[in-house]
């Protein structure tokens, strides 16, 4: 560690780190490089516009079997109407499936009638439904088309049907903090998953971070730039210096951080080795 972290930092780190799980994006190839984590982890499936919910809840039926315990994603805006919601709760009725993430999604134009999360949110609620723990998306650096404002609204009423809340990533460790610290002022009270930037080649980092929109794109480079700089100098990025930031808020209980959810790009092994290493680096 370059910085100076106290013991019960220390301790938050190792057990936030330990309770990481991959999100991955569902293709062809990526189940294959699933062998390298351990038995029954945690693994997150994204639901893309290109693909649709189908292809998610294919690939956690697949990936369940094999014992991990999936996290299927449910975009509100990959879902037509109450009839095709129907259809995809009876599919994840007939998996071993504890958790479901339910974002807004990404597609520039809903299919149905859901635009937003709460929106499907409250039609889930509907149902006599067996799912111990539903998360929903935050946004510490706001939104490209949504008000600072909505976004906290939109919080305080989705805590009525989830449970646990998921960031967008960030690189920034006071953003996070800061943000975390509002909400909970505001009422919030979700338990906090961090969106964590894996270990990546700056090529991916950079793509996948204006691709899903990380600090409003355009806006978070130009404000930022020296991050930018930083992983312009360096060929791979390593989120080590992040997480020593984020130790104080991890030990602090007023934050309630309860792990990190990793964006790993689909570089599952190199993403589990750095975990490893990090951890290790920590004893």
């Amino acid at each position: 560690m370059k910085k100076f972290v106290s013991d019960a930092q220390r301790l938050a780190l190792a057990e936030t780190v330990r309770q990481a799980y991959m999100e991955i994006f569902p293709t062809a190839s990526v189940e294959a490089t699933l062998e390298v984590l351990q038995p029954e982890s945690y693994v997150a499936i994204t639901c893309s516009p290109s693909k649709g919910v189908d292809e998610t809840l294919a690939m956690a039926e697949r990936l369940a079997q094999r014992g991990f315990k999936v996290v299927p994603h449910v975009a509100a805006k990959m879902v037509k109407d109450e009839a095709h919601l129907r259809e995809i709760m009876a599919r994840l009725d007939d998996m071993p499936v504890e958790s479901i993430f339910v974002p807004g999604g990404d597609a520039s134009r809903p299919v149905g009638k859901y635009s937003t999360a709460l929106e499907l949110l409250r039609d889930i609620a509907k149902f006599d439904h067996r799912f111990t723990n539903i998360g929903v998306a935050a946004h510490p650096e706001g939104h490209p088309v949504v008000s600072n404002d909505v976004l906290l609204d939109q919080l305080l009423k989705k805590q009525e049907f989830a449970n646990y809340l998921v960031t967008q990533m960030c690189f920034d460790a006071d953003i996070i903090g800061g943000w975390i610290r509002e909400i909970r002022e505001d009422g919030v009270t979700l338990p906090v998953w961090i969106g964590l930037p894996s270990v990546s080649d700056r090529s991916t980092l950079m793509k996948t971070s204006l691709r899903i929109g990380v600090g409003n794109s355009l806006r978070y480079l130009k404000n930022h730039s020296n991050i930018v700089v930083r992983l312009l100098k360096t060929k791979n990025y390593r989120p080590d210096d992040l997480l020593v930031d984020l130790a104080p808020h991890l030990a602090d209980p007023l934050f309630d951080i309860r792990g990190h959810h990793i964006y790993c790009f689909n570089q599952v092994a190199a993403a589990e080795q750095w975990r490893h290493e990090f951890l290790a680096d920590l004893a």
